[in-house]
């Protein structure tokens, strides 16, 4: 009996809770509430902490091909607000060559006033206070007189006009003066400002060469570059048949005949730019990781700001920026022929326009994948990429 009684009572003293410690019993509601909230906002602290080490670790393996066409368009903004910045500088240069040039015929006319009214003072001077009135006294008669009178009226008027011009153009010079000291203020405002945004220039320009290096020198990071590059290859692959089968889906468009367009140009086209060929097209050796590329055009080396040039005549199908191309045009030439322009620094023409053989499309630039001023150029047959050199014409 006593066995069975104690296990009875330590059954009953583990079913019963146990009691709050005298010091949580006696704790307020609102202590309690407030140690919770507290602990609610650490909670949220760290969990923004690792949500930004997230981010930030996300950022550092984003797109190469991302990073590059961000910093291109930093680049072009840059480049654009020097530009505009130097069409400022250069219309104060003329503003200040045209100001100089009035100043000049000022001077010229004040001094011509100023040597009319010395001799003017000097025949006063020799004719002493009453030489106007000695003029009219020796008038012969009445009408010698009033023609005395009127001459002494008119140079009385000269001087009058003599004085007040010199008046004048004090003025208009002391003015002008002002001007060009207003002028030449703006003017090194400018040039302050031009320093200001070539070095902002630079620093962009820096930020892009070191993503080209890191994408050259680390294996992994080059092999990520590749791919992303194959991927955009593809997309303009897509894009080409899109554009050709619109076109020849196009009723209105009155299809040509063999032998009408590129076709019959092989070895006879423009070149699309005046640069030295500085990357062949074929299959490519990486010279540091023993990897191979196929290169579907090749890259043209030349001066930033030099003429893109349509090598034939045909439409513009696409003008626009393309991940690792930089600013792109295609050219739909007809039959299925397309030309590719990429890394120009400046587009010249827009989607629909119809260009001629020679004409002018772009401007020679370093968007997209390349460190340097060059052209890539391709020509397309359908899904083939032909070699240029064999389609271009032979130079001199």
């Amino acid at each position: 009996m006593r066995v069975a009684a104690l296990a009875m009572l330590t059954v009953l003293a583990a079913s019963v809770p146990l009691l709050a410690a005298p010091s949580e019993r006696n704790e307020p509601l609102s202590e309690k509430i407030k140690k919770e909230r507290q602990s609610l906002e650490k909670l949220k602290g760290e969990i923004k902490e690792k949500k930004q080490k997230t981010e930030e670790a996300q950022r550092k393996e984003a797109s190469v091909l991302q990073q590059i066409e961000e910093a291109d368009h930093r680049i072009k903004l840059r480049r654009e607000d020097l530009a505009a910045v130097n069409g400022k500088l250069r219309k104060k240069d003329r503003e200040i060559a045209g100001t100089n040039a009035s100043l000049q015929r000022l001077r010229e006319q004040i001094a011509q006033r100023e040597d009319s009214l010395r001799s003017r003072l000097r025949v006063m001077y020799k004719e002493g206070p009453n030489g106007q009135l000695k003029l009219l006294l020796a008038s012969s008669g009445y009408n010698d007189l009033l023609a005395r009178s009127e001459s002494l009226r008119w140079v009385s008027r000269r001087e009058y006009q003599l004085l007040e011009g010199s008046r004048v153009d004090h003025a208009r010079l002391a003015t002008t003066e002002a001007y060009l000291l207003q002028i030449r203020g703006e003017l090194q405002g400018y040039h302050r400002a031009i320093t200001t945004k070539l070095a902002a220039l630079r620093e962009e320009r820096a930020k892009k060469d070191r993503l080209l290096a890191r994408a050259r020198s680390e294996k992994a990071v080059y092999e990520r570059t590749v791919g992303e590059l194959e991927k955009s290859a593809l997309r303009i692959e897509d894009l080409l048949k899109g554009f050709e089968a619109r076109r020849r889906a196009a009723a209105s468009v009155r299809p040509r005949a063999a032998g009408e367009g590129v076709a019959r140009l092989k070895g006879q086209l423009n070149w699309p730019s005046d640069g030295d060929v500085v990357a062949s097209f074929g299959r490519q050796k990486h010279p540091k990781f023993n990897t191979y590329v196929q290169r579907k055009g090749i890259e043209i080396r030349a001066a930033q700001g030099s003429v893109i040039r349509s090598v034939a005549d045909g439409v513009v199908a696409f003008a626009d920026w393309m991940r690792g191309y930089g600013l792109l045009t295609i050219v739909d030439h007809g039959e299925g022929f397309f030309s590719l322009y990429a890394h120009a620094s400046k587009l010249l023409v827009n989607v629909g326009e119809t260009v001629r053989a020679s004409q002018p499309i772009g401007e020679i630039g370093d968007t997209g994948l390349t460190g340097e001023n060059t052209l890539y150029f391709e020509l397309r047959q359908g899904d083939s990429a032909l070699n240029p050199l064999a389609w271009l014409a032979r130079r001199r």
